[in-house]
């Protein structure tokens, strides 16, 4: 890859991992517009890890607390409510680790498609707009057990190319009448397996398939990806309250509309 490629699809993928606008969907635009050859397993994996990174990065306290917690249980001290967070996280990313199991090949092989994609994006974007009219600005921030679990079904969704994990959980938790800004904390917080266990993944098939890698563009990847993933989620949060769903829903759409006419 050329210099600006690796630049241009770092930046899309850290920008668009969090963002409820779905990373897959921008990353078939530069080889269905331009024609550029696909970036390759070890490209996706460093970006990845660079957007994994900057997410651990902005909740360091929450996974600080997690830990502590976790210390304190196996010391037998009773679980707090950083330990029941985390529990809450690992039920509600267990669906999805089924999904991806029995679903993995089907996704890479068949329904990775700029149509699949295209009718993701704008379907998916509707629902979003849908639910967020539904929650009326709830302050509900109590993320009860039935939410974990329903959260956490509707994040197998995420297997469908176009959908957005971010998306799709973001989604569930405003139907589910918690706050836009529980949904988006607890959606990032739930990309942490999420993003580890794809990364991880793709590295078996990466040491499996023995294929020689160009470092440097590794490591741009990967710092361009966590820098502008980090920002992206400091922004989103702060912007919530004021901008709502209303112009990733508008852009997802749109997006939608321009990748039809790719077809």
């Amino acid at each position: 890859m050329d210099l600006l490629q690796i630049i241009f699809l770092a930046l899309i993928q850290g920008i668009t991992e969090f963002l409820p606008v779905s990373s897959s969907a921008h990353l078939i635009i530069p080889n269905q517009i331009w024609g550029w050859p696909d970036q390759g397993l070890a490209f996706d994996i460093a970006v990845h890890v660079g957007s994994l990174m900057a997410v651990l990065a902005y909740f360091r306290s929450d996974i600080q607390n997690f830990a502590q917690s976790g210390l304190r249980l196996l010391t037998g001290s009773k679980p707090d409510e950083h330990c029941i967070l985390l529990f809450k996280i690992i039920i509600a990313t267990l669906p999805l680790i089924v999904a991806g199991w029995f679903f993995k090949d089907l996704i890479e092989t068949e329904m990775r498609l700029t149509l699949i994609i295209a009718c993701s994006s704008i379907v998916f974007g509707a629902i979003l707009w849908f639910a967020e009219k539904h929650n009326d600005h709830s302050s509900q921030s109590n993320i009860t057990w039935k939410a974990v679990v329903l959260i956490g079904l509707a994040q197998t969704l995420a297997i469908i190319p176009g959908t957005s994990r971010s998306g799709v959980t973001m989604t569930a938790a405003l139907f589910l009448k918690l706050s836009p800004e529980t949904a988006a904390r607890f959606s990032f917080l739930l990309s942490i397996p999420a993003i580890l266990g794809a990364a991880t993944l793709a590295m078996v098939d990466l040491l499996q398939a023995d294929i020689t890698v160009n470092w440097a563009e590794l490591a741009t990847g990967t710092i361009l990806s966590g820098f502008s993933a980090f920002l992206c989620i400091h922004l989103f949060i702060k912007l919530l309250q004021r901008t709502g769903m209303t112009p990733y829903v508008i852009y997802r759409i749109a997006l939608g509309i321009v990748l039809l006419t790719l077809v």
